[in-house]
């Protein structure tokens, strides 16, 4: 509360250079034992197993025909495809399970305004526990880059002796459709029933006002969300798989599927025409939409140091963890 109460005081420019000082003046601790195993524990504690199976990958159109997402050609043709057992974090990551990781492997000061991180303007990298700030812990964490991301699940796989990764654009696919139906959200009922909180002005968002539909969808351009499992589950149990933030996967960017194997399709080596960007999903996360791109269909490239997506872990093991 106090950062707010300085930020009322002072000018744009002179925001920055707060931000600067309180972002860049030191470098983070260290976590303690502590703070890491609680990190390790939510997160086995959170993941939800998903039976394999076979499914179309892509876009299916509903019983009448009509397809989800008929503006863009990158998510079909369908491709069937066959994926083993798996289990996936039923909520985001969090900004400061996320941030514990970075300041244990030294790098939370590396993203500073002084060494060019221009985000941390808005989302300097240190955890709070104030509801009204975008670093509130329980927040879902915007991931500086690619590489934080994917090091992340790496590194719970190496603290806690579990085979933990990002997902494959299918497994995220298959998870977020209720394991592979034709469905439009990964909402509790399918659908879509927006949250008012973000359809104000900034100025004017009470980070107390109860929450309300089953979906964040709104403000491209803000770094505001609702704390992870805000919203009702899917019918597999998980949160905010429409909504909240876009998603990083593991695969590199191809358009179309025509490129994966069928058998646990993930796409391991870049394409020569998008050669330094990996799918992100849930472009609902994003926030502004337009047509079917809010549909669990839509799929996107972004450069590997692109600071704007969240994230998920999966465990690659057939049984269940829990």
């Amino acid at each position: 509360m106090l950062l707010k109460l300085l930020l009322r005081s002072t000018t744009a420019g002179s925001a920055i250079s707060l931000f600067a000082f309180l972002a860049g003046c030191s470098s983070p601790k260290a976590p303690s034992g502590i703070e890491i195993e609680a990190v390790l524990q939510s997160a086995k504690s959170n993941l939800v197993f998903v039976e394999g199976g076979e499914f179309w990958l892509g876009d299916v159109g509903n019983e009448s025909g009509l397809l989800f997402n008929p503006i863009t050609d990158d998510n079909k043709p369908p491709k069937l495809v066959e994926i083993e057992s798996f289990s996936i974090l039923k909520t985001e990551v969090t900004w400061g399970q996320f941030v514990t990781f970075l300041r244990d492997v030294g790098r939370a000061g590396d993203y500073t305004i002084e060494k060019g991180f221009k985000w941390a303007v808005r989302l300097p990298i240190i955890s709070n526990d104030d509801p009204a700030s975008p670093n509130y812990k329980d927040k879902p964490a915007r991931s500086p880059n690619f590489k934080e991301a994917d090091s992340y699940c790496m590194w719970l796989a190496e603290k806690a002796g579990l085979p933990y990764s990002l997902p494959s654009e299918a497994q995220w696919e298959y998870a977020a459709r209720n394991r592979g139906q034709p469905i439009a959200f990964a909402t509790d009922t399918g659908e879509v029933e927006l949250d008012k909180y973000l359809q104000r002005p900034s100025q004017y968002i009470d980070p107390m006002q109860p929450v309300s539909g089953n979906a964040l969808i709104h403000s491209s351009i803000d770094a505001e969300r609702r704390p992870v499992g805000s919203y009702p589950p899917n019918p597999l149990g998980l949160h905010d798989m429409t909504g909240s933030v876009a998603e990083w996967t593991k695969d590199w960017f191809y358009p179309g599927y025509a490129h994966l194997p069928t058998k646990n399709p993930v796409a391991k080596q870049p394409s020569n025409e998008h050669a330094d960007k990996r799918v992100v999903r849930d472009l609902a996360g994003f926030g502004d939409h337009v047509g079917g791109n809010a549909t669990v269909y839509g799929r996107v490239g972004r450069s590997l140091d692109s600071n704007y997506q969240g994230f998920r872990c999966v465990v690659n093991h057939p049984k269940p963890i829990n």
